[in-house]
Formats: C-alpha cells, sequence, structure tokens
C-alpha cells in the first residue's frame, strides 16, 4: 500500500512537493494573503508498520524558526489522543519526521488540534447549563459566529478570550479547561467567582483562521493582535465586535490566551509601558503573576518577553490596550508548543490535559486575588 498525505479538512494544512517510497518531501502552506506559516495538521494513510520519512522542508522561513529546535511534532491514531514523536529533528531548514505507524492511518500536527467542530461542541454544551448566557458578538469575513458565553453575578467584570492567533490551539484547550471549572456547581473557588465575577468568555476570537489551518491570522491575512487600537469591519470584524461589547461592559480584568512557539515555558506578558500606567494596575498584575506562581509548578516569571520602556508599549495588541483604554489588569498568557523545560513530560509535552490544568490554576490564582480587585475597583468608584 503507497504511503497518502491529505489535509482538506478542519484546521489541516500541508503541502506535498515530493515522494521517493516512504519517504515523502511536503511544505507548510502559508496563511491565505499572508507571509506567515508554521501550523501544519495532516493525515497519514498507508503506512502501517513501516518506517515513514516526512519532511517538511520549508521550516527556515516560517514565521519562528527558533521554533524549530528541541521541537517534536505530535502524532494521534483517533485524534483524541496526541503523543510526541520521538523522531522530530530539526537540521539546514528541514524538520524530519521519522515513524513507524501502528496502524495504516494516523494523524500529525503541529499540536494537538482544536477543531471547529469541537468548538461547536464546547460551546453548545456549555450555554446549555444553568446560568449561562450565549451571544453571537458578529460575524468574522466568512461568515462564522464570535461565540461569546456569559456567566456569573458579581460586579467584577472579567474577560477571557483566546485564539486571536488560530494556531495557537493550547489556548482553546486552555479556555475548556476554564469553563469547566466555572461550570462546576460543586467547585468552592467557581463558586464564589461566579458570585462576586460577571465572566465574559470568546474562547475562540479567529474561527476563519482556525478552520482554515493558518498559524496567525484571520481570512484575509490580518494578524488580530495587532488590531486593537483602529479594528475595522474590513479587516478585523473579529476584534471590532468584541471590543465594541468590551466598550458597553468595561473591563476590570482580563486574560488573553496564547502559544509561543520557542520558549519553552508558561510566561505572563503585562501591559508595562502603557501612557496612563499606574502603581494599583502594576501590583495587581505582579501579585497575580506570583500568586499563580505559588500555585501551579507548571508556571514560571523568570523566562518571557522583554518589557517596553515607559510610554513605549505597543497599544495595536489587546493587553495593552485594554489596560490603556479600561485601567484595568490585563494581561497574556503564553504556554509552549514544545514543553515546560522545567517539568518536561516525555510522551505528551506540552498538552491540553496540562493547558486545562493551568486554567484552573490560573482561576484558582483570581480567586486568591479577588479582595484586592474588589478593592481597587471600589476605590475607583469612589475617586
Amino acid at each position: 500500500m503507497s504511503i497518502t498525505i491529505s489535509s482538506a479538512f478542519d484546521a489541516g494544512n500541508i503541502r506535498v512537493t515530493g515522494q521517493d517510497g516512504d519517504t515523502v518531501n511536503l511544505e507548510i502552506v502559508k496563511d491565505h494573503m499572508s507571509d506567515f506559516y508554521q501550523w501544519f495538521h495532516f493525515r497519514l494513510a498507508g503506512g502501517g508498520g513501516r518506517e515513514v520519512t516526512l519532511k517538511i522542508t520549508n521550516c527556515a522561513n516560517a514565521a519562528y524558526p527558533d521554533g524549530w529546535p528541541d521541537y517534536r511534532a505530535v502524532m494521534s491514531l483517533d485524534r483524541e489522543d496526541w503523543v510526541r514523536i520521538d523522531g522530530t529533528s530539526y537540521a539546514d531548514g528541514v524538520l524530519t519526521i521519522k515513524l513507524t505507524p501502528e496502524t495504516d492511518l494516523v494523524w500529525i500536527a503541529y499540536f494537538a488540534p482544536y477543531s471547529m467542530e469541537r468548538h461547536h461542541d464546547l460551546i453548545s454544551t456549555v450555554a446549555a447549563l444553568p446560568g449561562v448566557d450565549y451571544e453571537s458578538l458578529g460575524k468574522s469575513h466568512d461568515g462564522q459566529d464570535i461565540d461569546c458565553l456569559t456567566l456569573g453575578d458579581g460586579d467584577v467584570t472579567v474577560w477571557l478570550y483566546a485564539r486571536q492567533h488560530p494556531g495557537e490551539t493550547m489556548a482553546e484547550w486552555w479556555m475548556e479547561g476554564a469553563l469547566e471549572k466555572l461550570t462546576d456547581p460543586d467547585d468552592p473557588v467557581a463558586r464564589i467567582l461566579r458570585r462576586d465575577c460577571t465572566f465574559h468568555i470568546v474562547p475562540n476570537m479567529n474561527p476563519d483562521g482556525s478552520r482554515r489551518g493558518h498559524l496567525r491570522t484571520n481570512a484575509v491575512g490580518v494578524n488580530l493582535n495587532r488590531e486593537w487600537h483602529a479594528p475595522s469591519a474590513e479587516k478585523s470584524p473579529e476584534v471590532l465586535c468584541v471590543r465594541n461589547r468590551m466598550d458597553d461592559t468595561g473591563v476590570d480584568f482580563a486574560m488573553d490566551i496564547h502559544g509561543d512557539e520557542a520558549i519553552p515555558a508558561n510566561f505572563l506578558a503585562g501591559f508595562e509601558g502603557i501612557p496612563s500606567l499606574t502603581e494599583g494596575q502594576t501590583d495587581l498584575f505582579a501579585l497575580f503573576s506570583r500568586t499563580l506562581e505559588r500555585i501551579s509548578p507548571d508556571f514560571q516569571t523568570r523566562q518571557g518577553y522583554e518589557i517596553p520602556a515607559p510610554g513605549q508599549a505597543n497599544l495595536s495588541m489587546s493587553t495593552t490596550q485594554l489596560a490603556e483604554r479600561y485601567g484595568c489588569v490585563s494581561m497574556t498568557l503564553e504556554m509552549p508548543f514544545k514543553d515546560n523545560f522545567d517539568l518536561p513530560d516525555d510522551v505528551y509535552g506540552w498538552s491540553p490535559e496540562r493547558s486545562k490544568y493551568l486554567a484552573s490554576a490560573c482561576l484558582d490564582s483570581l480567586h486568591a486575588i479577588l479582595p484586592e480587585l474588589k478593592r481597587r475597583k471600589a476605590g475607583k468608584a469612589t475617586a
């Protein structure tokens, strides 16, 4: 049986450029109307019991070439359990994946995919639960809904949103974990959070890029996380409808959930450098970071992005725009495509399950700082 490769499905991305027996040369396809690429997801058929060599030959010019060293692809037999492929190596711009599939049909991806079909399952399941309201905030370029779930009865307004960059699928796995915790009627932390906060949750900001198999952009090649200063219906309707709703509700606390290709750790990026930065914002962000580091062994504060100088924040990004626009505490959570090298897992690397556990830890941390967050909100109201 000859090897066949296909990616004509939800979130699929790869192109076959050559084949010699059980060795196949591949290329990752660029995001539509963009030069970004790094996400891949495809099906391999016909290789059961034989060593197959897959060579992705255009990795040198991918969006983040520093993401390839020490990286291992993931493979699944059932599209549920995704394990790392030990025979992954990178040299001279080529990512080589060597494997001997157990069966004639396996799936291979950059990270465990989170399909739009699973997204719809998540939305329908959570929206049917008591105390959860659903609304479509608007439409994407391809006509998909920007789904928003609202729960809680408190005065503290919390926004959680993910997958501005669609290839960062760990972000929606995080969302699944957050929603499972927040809707658990027996979880005492969730009970307090629902009592004291109102959550607005957008599990997928970029459904078009997700379905099309993009790494970083929407259907017209726009990076949504560079649109928050001036979103438009023509370029970034996804950001426009979410920011408009935020204007309606206000924002006290916000988390933007992402993945990082190169850094093998979980970390936060904040809003340092915004023009209106206050000591109260800085202190609460630091308190949340310290608390999360104490609660979760999978989180650290040693590694992360360079902090901008005072007044030099990029206000086109959501975290900085929200902190400046609403005076809130906002942050970007970055999770690794590789693994948390401080606490490695040889079989799974960083995984959907660990993303969900980290979501639970983040909500525990929010609960821990909630008294300070409420005091700050009350102080702003009386100022």
